[in-house]
């Protein structure tokens, strides 16, 4: 049996029941007007020397990878703003031209369906963006980023971008003209490190390097080729430098570090000697080990992460302390224990510069870099994989 009030529930219902189906489209209720945000911020369009920008990779989401622009010396909200960096996407950072770049993959069904490849560009200080240039083939290398895998040329007028089919090529994008101007095949040879006025350099698998200017076009107008760059067997570069100036200074899996001079149109290596040095307390031994792994200061001075375990194959553990070092009188001149490991670091170029760690679990920590002691932790709030860590100045 029904209970009564069922019943006069159910028969309310059947009763109303015509009439709303015989209301008239004319009376159907208006959608509620959009309501305006109470509050939009913006930022500064040149970030202060304090900010970094961290490429969260998000490993466990790959279509959703941003790029997390932080205050290290706000340790209470430290997270300023994000920008969206999809599907093994790369990440540029022009502060001249107050933008940010990002070279991204879509698919049509997020993860399937068809493959669009563009550069999407970001305006610093709303963080929308601005435009985006399509990337023509479906050929943007996708892998775990790089700085070699996305550069400027051209005084920052033109990107270059890292394409693998498995074919090795680089294209050349006009970012005034919003438009591609052309492919470089690159066999054999991978990343990128800009050289000289309008051209790039890349190290290619026999151990050789090869450098190109480009003509007003974006097209090849000289290549060299120099024998025996660097050493793949017994000597293998970690593949992101630090930049002082025009140098790049690269260091090996087992601490040789390596000078490039990028400012002529010609890459050439210089005969600076210098390594991280060996000490006590190694189990075996003290080696690099990390993803971004060496970095450096406005007085030229290199910051190495380095792995107390190193052995064949540690270079990607990441590492506990960071030694750092004076190449030019190859010298070591401090040793900064982080503590527990980290897996990349950069330095501010701040009068006072700090060293930024990202640790595994998303930690990111902030250390007086002169003094070595740790100021503060900014949490793992800010990121989910910052795996690439670059200063906004």
């Amino acid at each position: 049996m029904v209970p009564r009030i069922g019943c006069l529930v159910l028969a309310l219902a059947i009763a109303a029941a015509p009439a709303m189906a015989q209301t008239p489209p004319s009376q159907t209720p208006a959608p509620l007007p959009e309501e305006p945000l109470s509050t939009v911020l913006t930022l500064p369009p040149v970030y202060p020397a304090s900010w970094v920008l961290v490429h969260d990779f998000h490993f466990n989401a790959l279509v959703d990878g941003r790029v997390a622009i932080i205050d290290t010396q706000d340790p209470v909200r430290p997270l300023k703003g994000l920008v969206r960096a999809a599907q093994m996407a790369n990440m540029l950072h022009a502060p001249a031209r107050r933008e940010i770049y990002t070279a991204e993959t879509f698919y049509s069904r997020l993860t399937r369906g068809e493959r669009t490849d563009a550069i999407t560009i970001w305006d610093t200080a709303t963080l929308q963006p601005k435009g985006e240039i399509v990337l023509p083939g479906g050929k943007r290398q996708q892998s775990v980023t790089y700085t070699g895998t996305f550069q400027f040329t051209n005084n920052d007028r033109w990107a270059l971008v890292a394409n693998f089919t498995p074919a090795q090529s680089v294209t050349v994008v006009d970012l005034d003209a919003r438009t591609v101007l052309g492919d470089i095949d690159l066999p054999g040879c991978a990343h990128i490190y800009p050289t000289g006025p309008r051209g790039f350099s890349s190290f290619c698998s026999d151990g050789s390097l090869i450098s190109i200017q480009l003509d007003d076009k974006g097209a090849v107008a000289a290549s060299t080729i120099i024998p025996d760059a660097h050493d793949t067997d017994s000597q293998p570069l970690f593949a992101m430098p630090a930049m002082v100036g025009t140098t790049a200074w690269f260091v090996s899996y087992h601490g040789q570090l390596m000078a490039l001079d990028l400012a002529g149109p010609v890459a050439r290596r210089l005969p600076a000697k210098a390594s991280t040095g060996t000490a006590p307390g190694g189990a075996p031994e003290w080696r690099p080990g990390g993803w971004q792994v060496i970095a450096s200061d406005t007085a030229g001075l290199l910051y190495v992460l380095m792995n107390p375990a190193g052995r064949e194959g540690s270079h990607k553990d990441g590492g506990t302390e960071v030694w750092v070092i004076d190449p030019v009188a190859d010298k070591r001149l401090r040793r900064i224990d982080l503590g527990s490991v980290a897996g990349s670091i950069t330095v501010t170029h701040e009068q006072r510069p700090h060293l930024i760690v990202a640790r595994p679990d998303g930690q990111i920590d902030v250390f007086d870099a002169t003094s070595g002691t740790l100021a503060h932790a900014l949490g793992a709030t800010t990121a989910h994989n910052p795996i690439l860590l670059v200063p906004a100045q």
